[in-house]
């Protein structure tokens, strides 16, 4: 179930595959600007630069797994970008 107020991918060009990539590609770009962000500040905060490394190096995992995934597995991707998108944005 998709949340309506969500990040919305199905109107990119592409498939399944190419909007999780895009959505992927998207929170790869979030933890990028919040450690940078984290790294930048008057004293930055370790253990979250550490969990921001880590999710970040996950999604990348996942990222590279999309290379290879089937239609199931790429809509699963999608959907778990997508949802972490939103999820981002209310915070």
């Amino acid at each position: 179930m998709t949340d309506p107020d969500g990040p919305d991918f199905s109107g990119l060009e592409g498939g399944v595959e190419a909007q999780a990539a895009d959505a992927v590609r998207a929170v790869v770009s979030w933890y990028n600007d919040q450690l940078l962000a984290e790294q930048r500040s008057p004293v930055p905060d370790e253990d979250r630069v550490e969990e921001l490394r880590a999710s970040r190096q996950a999604a990348l995992a996942d990222q590279q797994q999309l290379a290879t995934a089937d239609l199931e597995e790429a809509a699963r991707l999608k959907e778990v970008y997508a949802a972490r998108l939103t999820d981002f944005d209310a915070s």
